[in-house]
């Protein structure tokens, strides 16, 4: 069963700020891990992540996408089969965690 993927509005100028080529490529790997986003141990495609120095997410996921560099946050809600898209950016560690517990602190 696919799950429906919701980008949030920040996510989403991240995926129009990149070219058309990492538009298709992302667009693409999210697609893919839609098929199943629940994290490895429950048998789908997401890499859980955990609390880092700078940030909690733990409960969200990555797609790490290593020829362009670039990494995706999500989250899924599970009672709703949502898997929904926090940030596209960049692979620096640091950078792309605090940015992404900053968004999801906007939302709550």
């Amino acid at each position: 069963m696919e799950w429906k993927v919701e980008y949030t509005r920040d996510a989403l100028n991240d995926l129009r700020n990149l070219d058309k080529t990492q538009q298709m490529q992302v667009v693409k790997a999210i697609k893919k891990t839609a098929e199943n986003p629940l994290p490895n141990a429950e048998g789908g495609y997401g890499k859980s992540l955990g609390n880092h120095i700078s940030s909690k997410l733990s409960g969200y996921m990555k797609i790490k996408l290593l020829k362009l560099g670039l990494r995706i946050i999500y989250g899924i809600v599970r009672k709703d089969n949502i898997m929904r898209i926090i940030i596209i950016s960049v692979r620096d560690d640091e950078s792309v965690y605090k940015i992404a517990q900053k968004r999801i602190n906007e939302t709550r």
